[in-house]
């Protein structure tokens, strides 16, 4: 297991399934910044999308 060995891969997908079945932790970018972070436990398409896109879902 790499991750057990302290190595990592980056992945970098807009297809969701994808990156919720493969990935340990997801960092969010929007415009070259960090928006979000979250472990497997926290995954959310609903959070993931609404952080890439800026949309608040709670004002939406």
């Amino acid at each position: 297991d790499l991750a057990a060995d302290g190595k990592a891969i980056v992945l970098i997908s807009s297809y969701l399934p994808e990156l919720t079945n493969m990935c340990d932790r997801i960092v969010v970018l929007r415009d070259g910044r960090t928006v979000g972070e979250m472990s497997r436990n926290e995954f959310d398409e609903e959070r993931i999308m609404a952080l890439a896109s800026g949309v608040d879902r709670e004002a939406a």
